[in-house]
């Protein structure tokens, strides 16, 4: 599949996922969302990238819905996508709910305004650093509808409810400061370090860890963000560390430390992660053999 509106490039292990229509500051539309799903089918099934960087093409990360339909943008029935709400299924949930299962950790490089989509794009993502040119908003109350791609559950995960509350009644948009100080992003840079510093990191992971132990871990945390009980993470952790700990990686991982050496982990995500994988997805029931 060739890609217009996003541009999609690996390289030593690092994918960089560019939302890529700069003269309408990166707006989403339904090309672009098949895109981006496209994206992540690729990036999960390429054992040669370790990692995911998304960023924006021109000034802007990405300014939302393109509202160039004018007072219908949001109109299902008008613009022919559901002729009903049960029908209707929102296109930024699609991509969201698709990074949230992904196998590889994803960074979203924030190189300026991100409203709308263009943040809640982000939520799903492991690890957010912004540019000091960044501006965010969750402003879909100031549009006339409510929070999508997921972004309910997503945004008081990362937040707390408070300051998520905060953000989406007011609608407005605050600086990369703020977006600090609320725990939206992990680090905010100089536009022209912002890049470097997302590959650095991505780098640092592609470089130095176990990809099946990297997998394992990242649905381990996030899956885990709704269970009851700690109880759930041991029952999980123990099935996890039995089968890890007998695994080549990790007889690799401790003889490269104990020969003071790289460690060449010869374990995949397409081909070997354990038989409980993935554990959260209801499997088929068949019924015993006589």
């Amino acid at each position: 599949m060739a890609f217009r509106e996003i541009r999609y490039e690996v390289a030593d292990g690092v994918c960089t996922v560019t939302l890529n229509r700069p003269d309408r500051l990166n707006a989403v539309t339904s090309t672009m969302l098949g895109e981006l799903n496209e994206a992540w089918d690729r990036a999960d099934d390429d054992d040669g990238v370790r990692a995911v960087i998304v960023t924006g093409a021109g000034r802007a990360f990405c300014a939302g819905a393109d509202l160039g339909a004018g007072g219908a943008t949001f109109d299902a029935v008008a613009r022919g996508r559901a002729a009903s709400a049960e029908e209707h299924r929102d296109g930024g949930g699609t991509v969201t709910l698709r990074i949230f299962d992904m196998k590889k950790p994803v960074i979203a490089a924030i190189n300026g305004p991100a409203v709308g989509f263009g943040i809640t794009l982000t939520l799903p993502m492991d690890i957010r650093i912004c540019a000091t040119t960044a501006r965010i908003g969750f402003v879909f109350a100031r549009r006339g509808v409510v929070p999508e791609a997921c972004s309910t559950w997503f945004l008081p995960r990362l937040v707390g409810i408070s300051q998520a509350a905060e953000w989406v009644y007011t609608g407005r948009v605050f600086d990369a400061d703020e977006a600090l100080a609320g725990g939206l992003v992990s680090r905010v840079v100089a536009p022209d370090e912002l890049l470097a510093t997302a590959r650095g990191l991505a780098l640092e992971i592609a470089q130095n860890t176990s990809a099946v132990s990297v997998a394992l871990a990242r649905q381990m945390m996030w899956k885990l963000l709704g269970a009851d009980h700690p109880m759930d993470a041991h029952r999980l952790d123990s099935q996890a560390m039995f089968w890890t700990g007998r695994s080549a990686d990790a007889r690799e991982g401790v003889t490269a430390f104990l020969e003071k050496r790289p460690a060449r982990f010869p374990l995949r995500p397409s081909a070997d992660l354990p038989p409980f994988y993935p554990w959260w997805r209801p499997r088929p029931f068949t019924p015993p053999r006589a």
